[in-house]
C-alpha cells in the first residue's frame, strides 16, 4: 500500500517576547513548529469522480493536498474588479461559460452580468468553484524524487481539480446546497472533471457524497458511498405579495400578473421557491408557468423544477393542460430529457407582443422553447388532494 510523508513546518521568528511565551507556558519550541505525519493510500484507480479531504484546522490538509495535488489545487480565485462575471472566463463560448456557472448552482443571469466583487458569499463561492472548474488539461504530478506518482492520481481522461477551503466562506446551508449541486453536476455528466474537495467542515460529507474520504483528524483513508440526504419541501398556495421577495432574481422584469396562481415553497422553515401561473388567453382550460425562481443560495440541485412539476400535478388533475416557455438553459436542459415533459413549440427569435393580450408580453429577441407537461401515475396525486392548503415533497 503506497504511503505519503508529510513534514509541517513553519518558522521560527526568535524574539525576546517569543523566549518569554516559550519560558511561561514551557513550550518547546522545535517541537511545536513542526509535524511529520504518514498516512497510507490504496491504489485509487480510474473510478472515481469526486473525493474529499477534511480535518480540523491546523492538521495538514493543505499541506497534503499541495503535495499531492500540486498545481491542479486551487488555494485562490483572482477575480479583475472592472468586468462582469461571465467576462472572466477567457475566450470560452458564452454558452459554455453560462452553462458552467448554471451546474454549479450560480443559474441567475441578472447576477451574471455584475462583477464579482458586489455578489453575496454564496454567489462569490458559486463563481470560484465554476473558475477552479472551467479546467482543459490533466495535471501530472510527482513525487520528491521526480517519479510519476500514478498510484494516486493516475491518468485520466478527465481534468482534476481540488478546492482548498471549500465551503469555508459560506454558511451551512449554502454549503450543504453547493455541495450537492456539484456533485450533481458532476456526476451527471454536465462537468467533465474529477473533483477533490478539501475543507474542515464535516457537514458537506454527506451532501457531496464523495466516493473516498481522506480524514485527516485520524489520518484514515476510507472509500464511501452515500446518498445526499433528502430535501423535503413544503407546496403552499400564497398571496402574490411573496413575489417580492424573489423578484429581483428573475431573468425578466419583475412584474407578477393580478391574477396569477401563486405558489410558494419553504424548506426548514425558510422559502426557496416561487411559482406562478396563468392562463392561456383564447385557449381554454390551459395555463402556463409565467414566473418560476429559486433563491440563488438553493439553486443548482433542481428545486425549481420540483415545483414546477408539483404545480403542474395539480392543474393537470383539475383537467387543464400545462406548459413553460422558456429561454434559461438549466429549463431547457430538464424539459428536454425528462419524460413529463414534451417539446412543442421553438422559437429562435422569440414571439412578439400581442396588444390583446396584456397578460403576455412576448418574448422577442430571445431563443425560446415551450413544453407541456403530462404528469406520470407514480407523480399523479388524486383527486382527494387537489389545491390544498399545503403538500409536501420529497426528493
Amino acid at each position: 500500500m503506497p504511503t505519503v510523508e508529510v513534514l509541517n513546518t513553519c518558522p521560527l521568528h526568535d524574539s525576546f517576547r517569543v523566549q518569554q511565551v516559550a519560558g511561561m507556558f514551557d513550550v518547546p519550541l522545535a517541537e511545536k513548529l513542526s509535524e511529520r505525519f504518514t498516512i497510507e493510500l490504496p491504489p485509487l484507480g480510474d473510478d472515481w469522480r469526486i473525493g474529499l479531504i477534511v480535518g480540523p484546522s491546523g492538521s495538514g490538509k493543505t499541506t497534503l493536498a499541495r503535495r499531492l495535488f500540486g498545481g491542479d489545487l486551487i488555494e485562490r480565485v483572482e477575480w479583475p474588479t472592472d468586468r462582469a462575471v461571465v467576462d472572466c472566463f477567457g475566450d470560452r463560448p458564452v454558452r459554455e461559460i453560462t452553462s458552467l456557472l448554471t451546474a454549479v448552482g450560480f443559474s441567475s443571469p441578472p447576477s451574471w452580468i455584475k462583477p464579482y466583487a458586489v455578489l453575496s458569499g454564496g454567489e462569490r463561492f458559486r463563481c470560484d468553484l465554476a473558475r477552479g472548474l472551467a479546467k482543459d488539461e490533466v495535471g501530472r504530478m510527482k513525487d520528491e524524487s521526480g517519479n510519476d506518482s500514478s498510484f494516486i492520481l493516475p491518468t485520466s481522461s478527465f481534468p482534476l481539480v481540488a478546492f482548498d477551503e471549500f465551503t469555508s466562506v459560506v454558511d451551512r446551508t449554502v454549503a450543504k446546497i453547493g455541495s450537492a449541486a456539484v456533485a450533481k453536476a458532476i456526476r451527471g455528466g454536465q462537468i467533465g472533471c474529477r473533483f477533490v474537495a478539501v475543507t474542515c467542515h464535516y457537514d458537506v460529507t454527506e451532501w457531496l457524497a464523495p466516493d473516498w474520504v481522506l480524514d485527516m483528524a485520524s489520518k484514515s483513508f476510507q472509500r464511501r458511498s452515500l446518498r445526499r440526504p433528502p430535501i423535503e419541501l413544503e407546496l403552499f398556495r400564497c398571496r402574490s405579495r411573496a413575489w417580492t421577495l424573489f423578484a429581483k432574481h428573475h431573468y425578466l422584469n419583475g412584474r407578477l400578473n393580478r391574477s396569477a396562481r401563486c405558489f410558494l415553497a419553504i424548506w426548514q422553515g425558510a422559502p426557496v421557491a416561487f411559482c406562478a401561473t396563468l392562463s392561456v388567453i383564447g385557449r381554454p382550460r390551459r395555463w402556463r408557468i409565467s414566473r418560476l425562481v429559486t433563491l440563488p443560495d438553493y439553486q443548482g440541485i433542481g428545486v425549481g423544477m420540483k415545483v414546477a412539476e408539483v404545480v403542474g400535478d395539480l392543474h393537470v388533475v383539475r383537467g387543464e393542460r400545462f406548459s413553460i416557455t422558456a429561454s434559461h438553459p438549466a429549463v431547457i436542459s430538464h424539459c428536454r430529457t425528462s419524460p413529463k415533459w414534451r417539446a412543442t413549440e421553438v422559437k429562435k427569435t422569440g414571439s412578439r407582443p400581442n396588444p390583446r393580450m396584456s397578460n403576455y408580453p412576448g418574448s422577442f429577441g430571445r431563443a425560446v422553447v415551450s413544453f407541456e407537461y403530462g404528469a406520470s401515475g407514480r407523480d399523479r396525486v388524486s383527486p382527494a388532494e387537489r389545491d390544498p392548503q399545503a403538500r409536501k415533497h420529497r426528493y
